[in-house]
């Protein structure tokens, strides 16, 4: 004779497909942002993703409040919710710090970093170079994102983790205008300079490392700008 499943096995079951449903709206829905499909500004309503992804409103607001928790989506003080603003008036600022915590990190990966750290920086290197490759953008930010992070672990110092962690997730759409303004072919020599930071980390070369990832910063600073300026001043044609 089959026994029937339970309460709790049918809690157990519910609560999977709930978790699964959060996953996958989590993830469209990020994705869709970072790759600006969605454009800033647009709102978010809760009955309408619940009727496209056919759930309940309860995982829907599980996977808002996990991209709200990464800056991606912001409540207005009128409970409006939308997709975050990009805050171009504010990016040297954002530029300044980022930078900072790209040299920071770099050289306290090369005075306190551990074999296994050098493993699995390396293996994200791959993950990225493989991106790269494929010219995938979204793989591309997500293997970045990693690889950075990666690097600030081995430094050993969590505030900087944490802190960078908050700049490369509020950044991923800044870096999806980077990777478009090589139409997504990211030329070689900057899969590279990821390449010799990696050997100044295991070098131990603090000065190096420095450099490298000041470097690193700098040309990803210049590109960034050079697309917005071009990118507005072909909208102001056209708008003329």
């Amino acid at each position: 004779m089959t026994e029937k499943p339970g309460r709790q096995g049918a809690a157990k079951a519910n609560g999977h497909r709930r978790g699964s449903g959060v996953g996958h709206v989590y993830e469209t829905l990020r994705n869709e942002i970072v790759e600006l499909r969605v454009e800033p500004g647009s709102p978010i309503d809760e009955v309408q993703l619940a009727k496209r992804f056919s759930l309940s409103r309860t995982p829907i607001r599980e996977a808002l409040v996990r991209l709200a928790a990464e800056g991606l989506i912001s409540t207005l003080p009128n409970r409006a919710t939308i997709v975050s603003n990009i805050d171009f008036l504010g990016l040297p600022q954002f530029f300044d710090a980022l930078t900072l915590m790209y040299r920071v990190t770099t050289r306290l990966a090369a005075s306190n970093r551990r074999a296994e750290d050098i493993d699995r920086i390396r293996g994200l290197q791959a993950a990225f170079t493989q991106a790269v490759e494929a010219r995938d953008a979204l793989a591309m930010i997500a293997a970045n994102r990693d690889f950075h992070l990666e690097i600030a672990k081995a430094g050993r110092n969590r505030y900087y983790t944490e802190l960078f962690t908050q700049l490369l997730d509020e950044g991923r759409r800044i870096l999806r205008l980077y990777y478009s303004s090589f139409d997504d072919a990211l030329p070689r020599r900057y899969v590279t300079e990821h390449e010799d930071m990696i050997e100044a980390i295991i070098a131990r070369d603090i000065e190096r490392a420095d450099t490298l990832a000041s470097d690193h910063a700098d040309q990803i600073v210049r590109q960034i700008q050079a697309y917005i300026t071009a990118d507005t001043r072909t909208n102001a044609r056209i708008a003329v």
